[in-house]
This record gives C-alpha cells, sequence and structure tokens, in this order.
C-alpha cells in the first residue's frame, strides 16, 4: 500500500468488544501486506482524543466499530485531510453498508490494503460532521428514554418499547419553522429527519442510500397529529409505504435552518444524541470525506 495506517478500534462497538479483535485486525493486515498501528479506546471522548492524535502520525486512518465510530472518526479524518477507511463491527453498519464495503474484517482490511480512495459527501450541523443522518423529535428522545430505562437494568429492546410507548402516551409533537431554498416552512411534527443524501424507503431497502455524492440534504418530516396518526405512520415507515402517505413530506436541498420557540434540544446524530443550541444550521459538503471503498463501487 505504500502508506502509514492506523487503526482505531472503539471497544464498545458491537463485535469490538471481543477480546481477540485486535489480534485478528492485526493480523488480517499483515497477511494483506499492510502493517499498521492500533489503538483501542473505550469512550467517545477517549475517542476523539486518540483520532486527533493518531491523525498526526498516519496517512490512512481507518475506523473499526460502529456507524458511531466511524462517524467520530470521519470528522477528524476530514479535518486533518486524511483518508478513511472502515472495518464495521458494529450493529447496523449502515455507512459501510452504503459503500458496498464487506461486513467481515478480512473482507474489509482487502479494501483498505487496495487503497482505492473515493471522494463522498458528508453533512454537518452547528459544526459537528455526521455521515448517516441527524434527526429531532421522536428519535432523539426515545434514545435518552431508552437509555435511562437500561440503566435501571432492562434489556436494550424492552426498554425501547416501554421508551416508545410512554412518548406516544405523551404529546411527542412540536412545532418548526424550516428554512430553505429561500423558503420558509411551519409544520407541527412528532419527527425530522436530515439525511446525508438520499434514503430509501421501500420495504427491502429502508435506511439504504443508492449514492453518497448527490451533494444534498434529505429532508423528511411527518406532520400528521393525534397518536392513532402517528402509530399508523410508524407502521407504514416499517412497511415502506411511508412516501404513500399524504402526511409525509420530502425535500432536497444543500442547507437548512431548524427553529423552534426553544433555546436548545435533543438531536440525533448517527445514532449518538447530544443536545444543541438552536437555531440549527445544517449544511452539506459535496465531496470532502475522502473514504476507500471496492474497486468495483461507483
Amino acid at each position: 500500500m505504500g502508506k502509514r495506517v492506523a487503526v482505531i478500534v472503539n471497544s464498545g462497538a458491537g463485535r469490538a468488544g471481543d477480546d481477540n479483535v485486535e489480534k485478528t485486525i492485526t493480523s488480517e493486515f499483515e497477511r494483506a501486506g499492510c502493517p499498521v498501528t492500533i489503538r483501542r479506546v473505550r469512550s467517545g471522548e477517549e475517542l476523539i482524543s486518540a483520532a486527533q492524535e493518531t491523525a498526526r502520525e498516519c496517512d490512512v486512518l481507518v475506523a473499526a466499530g460502529g456507524d458511531g465510530t466511524i462517524s467520530a472518526v470521519a470528522s477528524v479524518a476530514v479535518k486533518a485531510g486524511k483518508v478513511l477507511g472502515v472495518v464495521p463491527l458494529g450493529t447496523l453498519n449502515h455507512f459501510s453498508k452504503d459503500l458496498g464495503i464487506p461486513q467481515d474484517i478480512a473482507g474489509a482490511v482487502d479494501v483498505i490494503a487496495g487503497a482505492n480512495v473515493r471522494q463522498v459527501d458528508i453533512a454537518e450541523v452547528n459544526g459537528r460532521y455526521f455521515i448517516n443522518n441527524s434527526s429531532i423529535g421522536l428519535y432523539p428522545r426515545l434514545v435518552r428514554t431508552r437509555e435511562r430505562r437500561q440503566s435501571l437494568g432492562h434489556g436494550k429492546w424492552w426498554a425501547a418499547l416501554w421508551a416508545l410507548t410512554r412518548i406516544v402516551r405523551r404529546n411527542p409533537f412540536q412545532n418548526v419553522k424550516l428554512e430553505l431554498d429561500g423558503n420558509q416552512l411551519r409544520r407541527k411534527t412528532p419527527f425530522l429527519f436530515i439525511g446525508n443524501n438520499v434514503y430509501e424507503m421501500d420495504l427491502y431497502n429502508i435506511g439504504a442510500r443508492p449514492r453518497l455524492g448527490e451533494g444534498k440534504l434529505c429532508i423528511y418530516l411527518l406532520r400528521r397529529s393525534g397518536r392513532t396518526g402517528l402509530l399508523l405512520l410508524i407502521l407504514r415507515t416499517v412497511l415502506g409505504g411511508l412516501r404513500r402517505d399524504k402526511n409525509f413530506e420530502e425535500f432536497r436541498t444543500t442547507k437548512l435552518t431548524v427553529e423552534t420557540q426553544k433555546s436548545s434540544m435533543l438531536v440525533a446524530l448517527d445514532g449518538e444524541v447530544a443536545a444543541m443550541e438552536t437555531p440549527l444550521e445544517y449544511k452539506i459538503h459535496p465531496g470532502e470525506l475522502k473514504v476507500i471503498v471496492p474497486r468495483d463501487k461507483e
């Protein structure tokens, strides 16, 4: 490969907690003729600082973990002008799947060793980058409520179901003002989704993106009021019929401003939740993320 490669392994992500994962990654890179330096981290704060330190000493910065890990390392790679490599070790691995990267360690390492660099888009909100999507409303509230329930000893999926039921029983709707392409829209919605490029919404491809280089944010929102209507919309989402619902709206833009009556709000970015000051300023950065992908991927 001829480049200095460093791997950041997040112990908290899916398969990354396996004690043998470092050894496996190292042996696979050696097999591919590409020696590496590996650094294991255990928290989000440690992840960012480790990636920043490591970026000074490498040409290719590899994220080994789930989408949250990859997103954090990608933000460092963009700022440092480094190439990103991906070893998917999470549960869903949306970003790597959209790029056609193999989901096993050996296959992912072979892709990195092949050094086929592609420039893809990355999005931003209030100075924070994200590779997949961001949302406000139902999802970040669901995550925070689920995490509190899990801290009491409940399992993840049971805690998620409990959290969803609790949020829907309360008032999950909020008023937002959106500004895009010179237009202002006012909506009452339970959910606002902002994607880095366009997401599929059919039954067999929910959450997939055919392209990551169109230079567009995709905006999805639901505007039906009432708890029954919300539950029906959630069902349509699961079954892939969301776009056919008259209360579903979709926009594509390069910049978006979101205002509410609150001075701050919970925002989800690639599955991680943070409180952010309003207004929320979203924008797309076309082709600013350099990432290694398979040679047969456009």
